[in-house]
């Protein structure tokens, strides 16, 4: 089974910087995207920012220019560094993953999901 862990969250002033980390663990043969998203109380869960194997990188239009998301191909991790933090970014945020492993037949990429790490910006 894959699982996705999360770390990084917490508390943090309008402004603040915070960086958060996903790693990717199990019979992995590969990971096709990585991403973030992210859920506010009362709203939807929505995209932040994803990254493709290659390297090629997507953002929702609220974090561009402040959020930087970056991965380790060869140790299965995403990284999501969050500068210029605003209230509005608080939420919870979920490590999403398209995974192909050796425990399913047909080998086809899987979508998986952590468990969430809450960000907190207070103004």
């Amino acid at each position: 089974q894959v699982q996705l862990v999360e770390s990084g969250g917490g508390l943090v002033q309008a402004g603040g910087s915070l960086r958060l980390s996903c790693a990717a663990s199990g019979s992995i043969l590969s990971i096709s995207t990585m991403g973030w998203y992210r859920q506010a109380p009362g709203k939807q869960r929505e995209f932040v920012a994803s990254v493709i194997s290659g390297g090629s990188t997507n953002y929702v239009d609220s974090v561009k220019g402040r959020f930087t998301i970056s991965r380790d191909n060869a140790k299965n991790t995403v990284e999501l560094q969050m500068n210029s933090l605003k209230p509005e970014d608080t939420a919870v945020y979920y490590c999403n993953a398209d995974v192909t492993t050796a425990q399913f037949i047909p080998r086809i990429p899987r979508n998986y999901w952590g468990q969430g790490t809450q960000v907190t910006v207070s103004s």
